[in-house]
């Protein structure tokens, strides 16, 4: 396995890794960002009043889209056990 090859799997698992965490964590900062802005106005400095909203957006989104992470997930570890023949010999 030349060093190339190595580098090209750790480069694919991070855009995989990118590409299943970046609807989580946009609708985060989304959410994060309107409770921000909510706060300053009304000037309500409640801790819970950040997290549990976005929790609950972050689990609305895991379980829309959940189905689609997990099926990108399973199409790179195949593609890397197919590969993986050709890889080592």
């Amino acid at each position: 396995m030349t060093p190339e090859q190595i580098i090209g799997i750790g480069q694919q698992a991070l855009l995989t890794a990118i590409q299943i965490s970046a609807p989580i964590l946009a609708i985060a900062l989304l959410v994060g960002l309107v409770i921000s802005i909510f706060q300053a106005v009304t000037q309500i400095q409640e801790l819970t009043l950040t997290f549990v909203p976005k929790l609950f957006a972050m689990a609305l989104v895991m379980i829309y889209l959940g189905k689609w992470m997990a099926q990108v997930m399973i199409n790179f570890t195949f593609r890397l056990f197919q590969e993986l023949p050709n890889l080592i010999g």
